[in-house]
């Protein structure tokens, strides 16, 4: 059987447009896809945070702006394509983690993610994947969350929009590889970022935002749909979710201590 995606064998002719590279995965894989030969295009609201990551690198581009504007998306693209000369693989990771029981619900704070982490997401794709099909080639990249699997402890709000994403790019995938597009699905565990440095838990295999990356490069260069890491850590909780509902609630209490 044949790779879900065309396996990206080499970088040195690929233009990527990274969204969310201000800080953690985002400016970790820009800067790791920029040493492996791509032209990157970084992007987040933050445009001298963005000057700095990518602070001397001669194929680097900034375009700064906020993704929760559906009006900043077609000229932020204009820009990424003026500057790349075309886009061969969107990856969109900006996000937002609220911690959250579900006795603690903030109402803001879940419309603020969802608008984020999901609807930013649809804004988006209104624009990028037409001029893709359009060509008839290219890909994206939608960033998610082992959280996603089943529900876990604080991730209340989190974790309901990664879960979000994670069937919005299934059905990416069923679409659009038909019209030969790829589509990749990445789902992290724990990686050390701002986002993750606000948990007070023990974090079950904790990666450096450059593990990350790394992880991600390799699954773009496999072909893969879905890339997890770390692998054996997203592999349990993956098979934890198939389990009939009474042990998997067993087994993740039993692990969170809750």
């Amino acid at each position: 059987m044949r790779t879900p995606n065309r396996p990206i064998t080499s970088w040195a002719n690929q233009r990527v447009w990274v969204i969310g590279a201000s800080s953690g995965i985002g400016a970790a894989l820009a800067l790791h896809l920029l040493h492996e030969g791509a032209t990157v295009a970084v992007s987040a609201r933050r445009h001298d945070q963005l000057l700095e990551v990518v602070a001397g690198q001669a194929r680097a581009s900034v375009v700064a702006f906020d993704v929760t504007d559906a009006l900043a998306w077609p000229q932020a693209m204009a820009e990424v394509i003026e500057h790349l000369g075309g886009i061969d693989l969107v990856v969109m990771g900006a996000a937002r983690y609220d911690p959250t029981h579900s006795w603690e619900i903030d109402l803001k704070q879940v419309e603020q993610s969802f608008d984020l982490n999901v609807v930013s997401v649809y804004r988006g794709l209104s624009v990028i994947v037409p001029e893709l099909v359009a060509r008839g080639t290219g890909g994206v990249a939608l960033i998610g969350s082992i959280s996603a699997y089943t529900g876990l402890p604080r991730a209340l709000i989190y974790g309901a929009t990664k879960a979000a994403l994670n069937n919005l790019a299934q059905t990416l995938y069923f679409e659009l590889a038909p019209k030969g597009l790829s589509v990749y699905l990445i789902n992290p565990g724990f990686v050390q970022t701002p986002m993750t440095a606000v948990n007070d838990f023990k974090m079950p295999g904790l990666m450096t935002t450059s593990q990350a990356a790394l992880s991600i490069a390799r699954g773009f260069e496999r072909g893969l749909f879905e890339i997890r890491f770390p692998r054996g850590f997203a592999t349990v909780l993956r098979l934890i979710s198939y389990l009939p509902d009474r042990l998997r609630f067993y087994l993740l209490h039993r692990f969170t201590g809750m």
